[in-house]
């Protein structure tokens, strides 16, 4: 296993950041390396969350230290955080992008393509099933944002007929999760319409949120 230098003390971290930010380049670049070996140890600690999504851990590791390296580039210590606290969120950061970067990627693999159609005639896609069965913990900070914000955007940007579509077809506002089937059958309409009303409901929300 890896072993890091000990973490710098108070007085020597507040000395090398002075130090850092001082005219003198050269020993500016020496504080520089001495603020980031000094804190690799953070780096592992915040990694160590990561292990197990895939990434191997010297590829944490060479990530979390760039989010490292930006923290002490742009740590003011006027703020009254300690330069520690700081640079954890930004490691964290850097790792959250890593693991967003490979999800993109693997996006541009054919995950549209239709692979089968659903009980209701609808297409379902390999990105569907895969949307179900693995949900990263980044997109999971993501989504429940989302979530969030979707509340208010249903009230915003849906007609009363499209509101009503889509809760009762996720489960919202009180009403149970029902199939486009039941809820044609309930409003006197085909399910095929019900699907065009849940699609266009659907782009809405997620203009709405991109936007």
């Amino acid at each position: 296993m890896k072993t890091f230098l000990r973490p710098l003390s108070a007085e020597e971290e507040v000395h090398y950041l002075r130090v850092l930010h001082g005219e003198d380049e050269k020993e500016a670049a020496l504080a520089r390396e001495i603020l980031i070996e000094r804190n690799l140890r953070l780096v592992a600690h915040v990694a160590k969350k990561y292990a197990g999504f895939g990434e191997e851990q010297e590829d944490l590791i060479s990530t979390g230290t760039i989010g490292l390296m930006k923290a002490i580039m742009t740590y003011k210590a006027d703020k009254g955080t300690r330069l520690a606290t700081y640079a954890a969120k930004c490691i964290d950061n850097e790792l959250l992008m890593l693991f967003r970067a490979r999800k993109k990627v693997s996006k541009e693999v054919s995950l549209y393509e239709p692979i089968g159609t659903d009980k209701e005639g609808n297409e379902i896609h390999f990105l569907d099933i895969c949307e179900q069965e693995q949900i990263d913990f980044a997109d999971q900070y993501d989504r429940n944002c989302n979530i969030k914000k979707l509340g208010g955007l249903i009230e915003q940007v849906l007609t009363e007929r499209e509101k009503k579509i889509v809760a009762m077809r996720f489960g919202l506002m009180g009403y149970e999760e029902m199939t486009q089937q039941e809820i044609g059958a309930l409003l006197g309409i085909s399910r095929s319409y019900v699907s065009r009303i849940e699609k266009r409901a659907l782009q809405k929300l997620r203009k709405a949120l991109n936007s």
